[in-house]
């Protein structure tokens, strides 16, 4: 049978404002994507995807959109995007844009004429407010001079579209096809399980998520992407789309991607999962019991590095679990999305000024969350001062960038054998050699105390997580390991893959 590109991909996402300055304003753009695209090939990568770029007063880092079918000045032009595509196209990359269909900005058009009385009923005003509150900290609700409030399930800049107006809908089938005509391969779509609230909008109760909450979840929903699947099926090159869903269970993310629905969902409890062999175990078995095309992800734009979330007090010992980890995550059945930096090892920037943060969680948390800031912090490329190559000689960059960095730079990393730079691309071009000759299918391998063994095929995958070096499994050859192994055994905090003949 055909497999579809996106089944075992690996997408790079890409923070745009954070990845590469090419105008020199100290703001990553398009125009710095389209430079590096050559580094992201030799990296290994099937796709990348590209955060919001459209026009916005940016008051969640471009979350927040006033244009869907435009290119901020900030980020460059159509016409910067058009020649991305191409180039992304040229080194056989696929290219995934967000769309955040949730929300859009205040300064939207349509809300603009919503707070002048017209065209109200496009997003979700009330008289009488609830007790929902923002996922950013505070009220759900905005109040407008006239008396009525708007419920902003983010910050107040985010007013939540009216799904049940049929408007809405047929305004973003047509920013789909804008995309599509302009040569996207796919999209990633921002809280994909919160359009529809339930009617009524009643309010919260002791239920503990989303998937028995009345604000997320609603069935209405997947009524939206039957309708964006038969858009996509429309186009050729299998156009896919990937939701931003968080669930309670993998049978509630398995609605997503039925047959009719979305082509795959984040899989969150793998990004959420302890430092631990059986809550490892766990995500994988219910991943793979429960959706047809599984994906895998560590960090993102929006939680905290996983280098610094597998940290102890030894920063190395983070760096090596972010290692060992990746290795496992390639080895599973399905696609993997990475997050622009891992591949440099980069931690979580956790003492940034708080004058220098921009995220609107600090901000309507008073200062009592951190927000996100900390995993936005601009690439470091090479020596260059004081940017460390982000934005030409002498710019200095949207959030500053620690001193630590210095030693992460690509630059640095390049054509060191011990490099994590130099690990990632070993990995990738070891999990492309072997994709032809390994099943969609996993088996479990009896594995000591703290530590995972597992097979597809001829491939052998096994991480200690625990504090005790084991032996390693039966095999015929050492394929890759993500620190030194020696004399058959696994240090704790290493996985390997290795190589059997049967």
């Amino acid at each position: 049978m055909d497999i579809p590109w996106w089944r075992d991909a690996v997408v790079y996402e890409i923070y745009v404002r954070s990845f590469a300055d090419a105008s020199g304003d100290g703001v990553g753009d398009l125009a710095g994507v389209r430079e590096r695209i050559p580094y992201l090939k030799r990296l290994g990568v099937d796709a990348v995807w590209l955060t919001p770029f459209y026009p916005s007063p940016m008051a969640d880092g471009g979350y927040d959109v006033a244009d869907h079918r435009g290119v901020d000045p900030l980020f460059g032009t159509l016409e910067d995007f058009d020649a991305l595509v191409a180039e992304a196209h040229g080194h056989g990359l696929k290219v995934l844009v967000d769309v955040v269909p949730n929300h859009s900005s205040s300064g939207h058009p349509w809300f603009q004429a919503a707070l002048r009385g017209e065209g109200r009923d496009r997003y979700i005003f009330r008289d009488t407010i609830n007790n929902w509150q923002s996922t950013f900290s505070g009220p759900a609700w905005t109040q407008v001079p006239d008396g009525q409030w708007y419920l902003h399930l983010f910050a107040p800049e985010q007013p939540d579209f009216n799904w049940r107006n049929p408007e809405v809908h047929q305004e973003f089938l047509d920013v789909l096809r804008f995309w599509l005509d302009k040569g996207v391969d796919g999209f990633r779509i921002d809280v994909a399980m919160g359009l529809y609230k339930a009617e009524g909008l009643p309010d919260v109760g002791d239920q503990s998520f989303k998937s028995v909450s009345p604000v997320w979840g609603q069935p209405e929903v997947h009524g939206v992407y039957r309708a964006w699947r038969e858009v996509l099926d429309a186009y050729p090159g299998e156009r896919m789309a990937v939701g931003e869903v968080w669930t309670d269970s993998a049978e509630d993310l398995a609605l997503y991607v039925r047959p009719d629905e979305l082509h795959q969902s984040f899989n969150f409890a793998w990004l959420q999962a302890p430092w631990s062999p059986t809550a490892f175990r766990k995500v994988i078995d219910d991943t793979l019991s429960s959706v047809p095309y599984a994906t895998w992800v560590l960090s993102n734009h929006d939680v905290v590095r996983h280098r610094t979330r597998y940290g102890t007090a030894d920063p190395g010992t983070g760096l090596a679990r972010a290692r060992a980890a990746l290795l496992t995550m390639l080895a599973l059945p399905g696609s993997a999305y990475l997050y622009q930096g891992e591949e440099l090892g980069l931690p979580e920037v956790v003492d940034l000024p708080d004058e220098a943060r921009q995220d609107p969680v600090f901000f309507q948390s008073e200062g009592k969350l951190p927000g996100r800031d900390g995993c936005r912090v601009p690439l470091p490329w090479s020596a260059e001062s004081p940017s460390y190559g982000f934005s030409p000689p002498g710019v200095r960059p949207w959030l500053p960038q620690p001193a630590a960095f210095a030693e992460l730079t690509a630059e640095k990393q390049e054509g060191d054998a011990d490099s994590t730079l130099e690990f990632y691309r070993r990995a990738l071009a070891c999990r492309r050699d072997l994709a032809g000759a390994i099943p969609y299918t996993l088996e479990w391998l009896d594995s000591p105390e703290g530590a995972l063994f597992f097979t597809r095929g001829p491939l052998i995958c096994a991480i200690n997580c625990g504090m005790e070096t084991v032996r390693l499994p039966d095999h015929d050859g050492l394929l890759l390991s993500s620190g030194p192994v020696q004399s058959g055994l696994l240090p704790p905090d290493t996985a390997v893959w290795l190589r059997r003949e049967s």
